[in-house]
């Protein structure tokens, strides 16, 4: 027994050994930045001019600003809205592409090739991809060019000054790139369900579309709960698509701003005061979002197995 135990100390000894450089680098890049911002967060510091003012502690003033001005509630509307309207076809292209590709009826010929182009997208950086539809959405760009010479237009149209059409960019432009990741996960967990529950319900009588939505989606919750919390807050950190694509001013009338380009003009202007409140408040607003998610998808998985039962 004692040399059982003391078998067990020595392999326990070497997890928490393996474990240090991970707790030293998360303690070192994640826990000390995150505990001096919310301690900046208090204090009033910024630069005027030449004159460096503060710091000075000042409590909750720089939150109650971002109230009051009603700044932080009018930037992450325009997030989430981008947010939603990137990620709706987003996941329903997904789950399209991960049922085509993980149905072995089909026999699809070169799956791999096109697993790949769909991935592609997702290696090119954002800030390639936001100069680029700049470029072509321009004034004088190939696509006013294109659509003049088709007779649809006659004059150039200005995609970059009006909001939906800025907003629906950016939107797009998050879908091109992470669509492929997405649909990679969704075709991951289905390709883990067990074929014979689909053998079953085909003998039962069941469609394609009852399997589907008995089945499949039923057991694809877990991938689908982490898909749509994790978009969701690379969501909420948006930054280089509508910064680029805007020149960083998020125009028009700033309806294309998100959080974190406010909290960027924050910090380029020196006010780490009012920034690290406003960091503060997005790692909030993230967690209570991330929190909603969760318990209505927990919800939602409840009221499944009580029909089921009943």
């Amino acid at each position: 027994m004692k040399n059982r135990k003391s078998k067990a100390v020595s392999y326990n000894k070497w997890g928490y050994i393996f474990l240090i450089p991970f707790v030293a680098v998360y303690g070192i890049f994640q826990l000390v930045p995150l505990v001096s911002t919310i301690y900046n967060s208090f204090f009033e510091n910024y630069r005027s001019g030449l004159i460096q003012i503060g710091p000075n502690f000042v409590g909750f003033k720089n939150y109650l600003t971002l109230f009051r001005n009603g700044d932080l509630l009018f930037y992450t509307r325009n997030t989430l809205i981008m947010w939603i309207l990137g990620f709706v076809p987003q996941i329903l292209v997904s789950l399209l592409l991960g049922a085509w590709f993980s149905d072995p009826s089909l026999r699809l010929k070169f799956d791999r090739f096109f697993k790949t182009v769909i991935y592609l997208p997702n290696l090119i950086m954002a800030s390639a991809f936001s100069m680029l539809f700049f470029t072509l959405f321009s004034d004088k760009g190939p696509i006013n060019s294109i659509l003049i010479s088709l007779g649809i237009i006659s004059v150039p149209f200005k995609f970059m000054s009006h909001v939906w059409s800025v907003r629906g960019l950016v939107a797009f432009m998050n879908f091109i790139m992470w669509f492929g990741n997405t649909t990679i996960l969704l075709m991951a967990g289905m390709m883990g369900i067990d074929p014979s529950l689909y053998e079953a319900a085909q003998v039962d009588g069941a469609t394609a579309t009852q399997i589907f939505y008995r089945i499949t989606l039923p057991l694809l919750r877990p991938i689908l709960l982490y898909v749509m919390i994790t978009s969701m807050i690379g969501g909420l950190q948006m930054f280089d698509v509508p910064q680029i694509l805007t020149n960083g001013t998020g125009d028009p009338v700033r309806k294309s701003m998100t959080l974190i380009m406010y909290l960027n003009k924050h910090l380029w202007s020196k006010n780490y005061g009012l920034g690290g409140a406003l960091s503060v408040m997005l790692f909030i607003v993230t967690g209570i979002l991330s929190l909603i998610v969760f318990r209505i998808n927990t919800r939602t998985a409840e009221g499944g197995r009580h029909r089921d039962r009943t």
